[in-house]
């Protein structure tokens, strides 16, 4: 029953048609009330029992109003969310679509489907987008086995495939040989951050696409980790403080101070700092601080901070919290997802969704202790990524013990891919990662 609300809930003529339907119903319902209560009232009754009578209908007309509106606008704001995020597949215009999907095959044949996710940050007061977080999610179209592959930001020297326009437009991939650095802010433009920005600025037109910088991207990350993408997902930081701001805001555990804002290059210190404590509520230009902030730290002590706030949503999103402000979170949720996904596709990834939630997943970063983010091995980041994918794939009892996992029944083991070797380390969950621990 669920499954089948949710495909409902993304189907937009549904989604359209639901509000007339509901008026008519309305309609249906207040004739029947008016009516019952005409046929049923003596003819003659005195005023008190008149206006008693009329009061009476008159709540009975608001006690079906009332949840039928609530619904209608429910339908609109969502109707208005999945058509600003999601089109329709020959309304898309890409460099890299998949193999076409129907009802009939909606895997198109695949084994896997690989998400590109992003993180940008894009805001009203910025120019460009910087994509701050890149991680490749291989998900198994029969399983909801996962692998998470994470990327630097800093990673350099990042190949496009052979024979494409772009490894034509950058025969040594995004490196300029011979060159040197003369700042931190200049070798920045040679780093995975930036190939969304600085490929269609650098090459307009190269790409016929609705975003060539996402379709630069899908390029660059497949060909880095050996690895055809599918579709991106890019989440804004702009649209990430507002949704907080409608869920009224998130509450965390913050272990040690952290900074709001800084710039460590320039000698900016910070505008101020969350305190440590259990239980912090922040709002969100607190939480986008608290998910993003690098003053004082690195870009993997900010990846933590980044999955405890998105567990922290994930966790206190109830259904009735949601319900109650729907409306501001369908709002905000327009300005921070984007996406190349069809509509036609949503079925599919709602049933992926469903099986995720009892799956294998497997955890691969890309960190300091595997690679050199200035001169990477891009065959043995291939390696590495095909050892993951096939770790997930593994249907072992023992790699299947189910964890419980952000208070939701989720059963996830996390196996961490590490060094030269795959193995299931202790496995620790986001409800103790993100734990009060004062450092």
């Amino acid at each position: 029953m669920r499954r089948e609300l949710l495909h409902l809930a993304l189907n937009v003529k549904v989604l359209n048609s639901l509000p007339p339907i509901l008026l008519i119903i309305l309609l249906v319902w207040v004739a029947t009330i008016v009516g019952t209560y005409r046929s049923l009232r003596p003819r003659q009754i005195s005023l008190p029992f008149r206006i008693g009578g009329a009061l009476l209908v008159c709540a009975l007309v608001v006690m079906v109003a009332v949840p039928m509106t609530f619904v209608s606008r429910l339908a609109g704001a969502q109707k208005e969310l999945v058509s600003s995020a999601f089109k329709e597949a020959d309304e898309i215009r890409s460099e890299t679509k998949p193999r076409p999907v129907t009802p009939e095959n909606p895997s198109a044949g695949r084994d896997r489907v690989n998400v590109l996710l992003l993180g940008g940050d894009g805001k009203a007061d910025r120019t460009g987008i910087r994509t701050d977080t890149v991680m490749l999610a291989s998900i198994s179209t029969k399983t909801g086995d996962t692998a998470l592959i994470s990327l630097p930001r800093n990673l350099e020297r990042v190949p496009f495939p052979k024979n494409s326009k772009l490894a034509k437009a950058y025969p040594n991939g995004i490196f300029d040989p011979g060159r040197e650095f003369k700042n931190s802010a200049e070798e920045l433009e040679y780093m995975l951050t930036a190939i969304y920005e600085n490929v269609p600025r650098q090459h307009p037109g190269l790409l016929k696409s609705d975003n060539p910088g996402a379709d630069a991207l899908k390029l660059a990350v497949g060909a880095a980790l050996g690895q055809a993408v599918d579709y991106y997902v890019l989440l804004n930081i702009d649209g990430f403080e507002k949704l907080v701001d409608a869920l009224g805001g998130i509450t965390v555990n913050v272990n040690e101070p952290v900074p709001l804002g800084g710039d460590e290059a320039s000698g900016t210190p910070p505008l101020g700092w969350i305190s440590p404590g259990p239980n912090k509520h922040l709002d969100g230009p607190s939480a986008l601080w608290y998910a993003r902030t690098r003053w004082g730290t690195d870009d993997y002590d900010r990846m933590r901070r980044q999955r405890c706030a998105i567990h922290a949503i994930m966790r206190q999103a109830s259904p009735s919290r949601l319900l109650a402000r729907y409306e501001k979170i369908a709002d905000a949720s327009r300005d921070l997802v984007m996406t190349d996904m069809p509509r036609s596709v949503l079925p599919e990834f709602v049933d992926l969704a469903l099986k995720v939630k009892t799956a294998n997943i497997s955890n691969l970063v890309f960190d300091s202790s595997l690679i050199t983010h200035s001169r990477p091995d891009y065959n043995f980041i291939r390696a590495k990524t095909r050892e993951a994918i096939e770790a997930s794939e593994r249907k072992k009892a023992a790699a299947r013990a189910p964890i419980q996992a952000a208070g939701r029944g989720m059963a996830v083991r996390v196996v961490k891919v590490a060094g030269n070797e795959t193995g299931s380390n202790p496995t620790t969950t986001l409800d103790d990662a993100c734990a009060y621990r004062p450092r």
